[in-house]
């Protein structure tokens, strides 16, 4: 039943772009069909096959061993502090190491090298043009913002439907750099397990709402991602930049922690249910049709609709207090789900980039603002819906 459930959701989520589209007559329905079986070939690969649940677990294993150099570095600064468990320590202080990694990377041109041809590969299987597959990709590994300034010299030749495809599917992902925070606050398989998915999930329902063609395609140029004229001075630019997003991810943590915190207590006083609660019955019929079990609806509801309202993180640290009262399959659905940039603040930051890059491109993404995040939503309940198909 909960299986037959799941499948009417990702029908709704189809059926509702469907009715969003701009240009329904060309809409790609061959790339659709494509990306949605290498979603399913995936989360089934990784999920419920002897050797995608052994290469996970390798893979998670190459992570905390990564993490655990990071651990080094953070208890040589804190000393005992770095064993005490305090999120500012031992989770934003990680995004400063995981940075300065892929900055090395990015630099010896394995990552932008990966990347293109990744993406290449992705727009040859689908049929969609490689600045879009190219952009969802880099957002996989560097995050939305970085992903647009990698394609900047591009951006003044996308037409609006192009645009939206590139914003929307950059904020269904996630950036690496932070990955290995989120590594520590929800189970690291899942959160592997979506970062693929993801980039699918953006560029499907994108592509339905506002469908673009090959006939303008440009060719990439990784010289653009390579700033660093220096091995060390990548390093050090990549410690800087994890450091500045550190500050700013605390920052937005403390200011919606408090702001949840306020509403919480002015709805209570008012209409006596707190704003979490209310949160949780607005998502909970979405989560229903994601496979989340009955009992576990409001409080998987609350988590999601905190992700949108506020951010990843701070539903994550209401998620994490959650996990051992849950049902794996909800662990799994939800912990998917929250792996994703979409959220109100986002749109922000994204809207910033692109004012500083070209002001029209803005105004243009200014207008359709909300229905970004929306489709960029539907991207994550879409990730979170597929990973529980494979959750018995």
């Amino acid at each position: 039943m909960t299986l037959f459930i799941s499948i009417i959701g990702i029908l709704l989520l189809i059926g509702i772009s469907w009715v969003m589209s701009n240009d329904k007559k060309n809409i790609n329905y061959k790339a659709i069909i494509i990306m949605f079986g290498v979603q399913l070939f995936t989360a089934w690969f990784m999920l419920n096959t002897s050797i995608g649940k052994t290469v996970l677990q390798k893979i998670v294993a190459f992570f905390n061993q990564i993490l655990s150099f990071g651990h080094e570095g953070i208890a040589f600064v804190f000393g005992d502090l770095s064993a005490k468990g305090y999120f500012f320590i031992n989770v934003l202080m990680m995004i400063i190491f995981i940075s300065a990694i892929l900055s090395i990377l990015t630099y010896t041109r394995i990552l932008p090298l990966a990347i293109k041809y990744i993406g290449g590969a992705v727009a040859k299987i689908t049929g969609l043009p490689k600045i879009e597959s190219f952009v969802a990709v880099n957002s996989m590994v560097f995050g939305d913002t970085t992903a647009i300034l990698s394609v900047k010299s591009q951006l003044h030749k996308l037409n609006p439907n192009r645009l939206f495809v590139v914003v929307t599917s950059s904020l269904v992902a996630v950036s690496c750099s932070i990955l290995g925070a989120y590594m520590q606050m929800i189970p690291p398989e899942y959160v592997l397990v979506a970062l693929p998915i993801n980039v699918f999930s953006g560029l499907i329902l994108s592509s339905i709402v506002c469908p673009v063609t090959t006939e303008q395609d440009e060719e990439i140029d990784v010289k653009d991602m390579i700033q660093e004229k220096s091995l060390f001075e990548a390093i050090g630019n990549g410690a800087l930049d994890g450091g500045k997003v550190a500050l700013i991810v605390g920052a937005m943590v403390i200011t919606y922690i408090g702001l949840l915190a306020m509403g919480n207590y002015i709805f209570t006083n008012t209409v006596g249910i707190s704003f979490t609660e209310v949160l949780g019955y607005v998502f909970a019929p979405i989560a229903y049709l994601m496979g989340v079990p009955i009992d576990e609806l409001l409080r998987t509801g609350s988590v999601m609709g905190t992700k949108v309202a506020a951010n990843e993180f701070v539903a994550m640290l209401d998620f994490q207090k959650m996990i051992p009262e849950l049902s794996h399959k909800t662990v799994e659905i939800v912990s998917a789900f929250l792996v994703s940039f979409a959220n109100f603040s986002s749109i922000g930051i994204i809207l910033g980039t692109v004012q500083a890059i070209n002001g029209e491109k803005a105004s243009q993404l200014a207008k359709v603002g909300l229905k970004v995040l929306l489709v960029a939503t539907m991207g994550s309940v879409l990730t979170g819906t597929i990973v529980g198909l494979f959750i018995y």
